[in-house]
């Protein structure tokens, strides 16, 4: 028999990748940006490197990886990063929808990401989710605490008052799965880019349509 699930009292939502589709927009900024300073990637690799990371840990890791990068890459990578993403990135297929039918049964949602609040004000913004979830809205740069560390699911479950077996989790990074374990939260794992296979190594359970969440939240 398979497992069933109580309906969540708040769900979570990671942003990039998740309610809008803008991974491969950061991502060929980020290619396009280590090139210049040594590294070579190709987008695949960039991703599996870097998708869920903070701008100061994929900063690191590239540095490892032979890119010499200056004191002021990240600012520099950020401004390229936003420039692209005003030009427009679409919502994830059937987010709409899902929050739809979240707003219809009175179940509460957030968005928490690793990403700063400006990214969120422009890729949401542009797409009217971010009225929508303000003030709902819990940055890793707000915060101070970054996946893979619960703190930010924790923070965000606080703030409604809603205990973190109660929530669910819509994750597609292997940090975002991995933080979800660790705050005690079911997640699930939207495998659209990421393999399903890294996203279960954390607990997750996967899929790969968003159209296909509201059956798997038991809605």
């Amino acid at each position: 028999m398979p497992q069933t699930h109580p309906i969540p009292n708040l769900v979570i939502f990671d942003c990039d990748g998740v309610l809008v589709d803008s991974e491969t927009v950061s991502n060929q900024v980020m290619v396009d940006s280590l090139a210049r300073y040594g590294l070579t990637l190709s987008l695949e690799a960039c991703m599996d490197a870097f998708v869920g990371s903070t701008m100061s840990a994929a900063m690191d890791k590239a540095r490892q990886m032979g890119a010499d990068l200056p004191s002021g890459w990240i600012d520099e990578v950020y401004e390229e990063t936003y420039t692209a993403l005003r030009a427009g990135v679409p919502l994830v297929p059937g987010i709409p929808d899902v929050l739809d039918l979240l707003d219809g049964r009175g179940i509460p949602y957030c968005v928490a990401s690793n990403g700063s609040e400006a990214k969120m004000k422009i890729t949401l913004g542009q797409n009217g989710l971010w009225e929508r979830f303000h003030p709902a809205i819990f940055s890793a740069h707000s915060l101070g605490v970054a996946k893979p560390d619960p703190g930010i699911f924790l923070a965000a479950a606080s703030h409604f008052n809603v205990q973190a077996r109660d929530c669910v989790v819509i994750e597609d990074s292997p940090s975002g799965t991995l933080a979800a374990a660790r705050a005690g939260m079911r997640c699930m794992g939207f495998a659209a880019l990421t393999p399903a296979e890294r996203l279960e190594a954390h607990g997750a359970e996967s899929f790969r349509d968003m159209r296909d969440l509201p059956t798997l939240l038991g809605l």
